[in-house]
């Protein structure tokens, strides 16, 4: 179970940290407010998790799923570039994650 509410943790970490896009500097209200319950709510479920799975797997798998979530959305939404050395280096990340995860 604690996977899966780190799962949905780092869900909640790609939601601010692309949020931050649409906040425009924390200028428009909405964004902002919906960027703001995403932090609180991935932080807190992180805190959540790292009393039963060890902290540094938790924190590197939380940060691995914002990472390439927030990659993937950058491609997808924001038209940030798709070479073939960058797609590499997000596969890599998961492949971190999914080796946290088995061990």
């Amino acid at each position: 179970m604690a996977w899966v509410v780190l799962f949905i943790a780092g869900l909640l970490e790609i939601a601010w940290a692309v949020g931050l896009k649409y906040t425009d500097g924390f200028t428009r209200l909405w964004p902002s407010i919906a960027t703001g319950v995403a932090v609180v709510g991935s932080m807190g479920l992180l805190a959540v998790v790292v009393r039963t799975l060890p902290l540094g797997s938790a924190y590197a798998v939380w940060t691995g799923i914002g990472t390439v979530g927030t990659a993937v959305l950058g491609i997808l939404l924001f038209q940030e570039p798709t070479s073939a050395i960058r797609l590499v280096c997000i596969a890599l990340i998961v492949a971190g994650i999914v080796g946290l995860k088995l061990t």
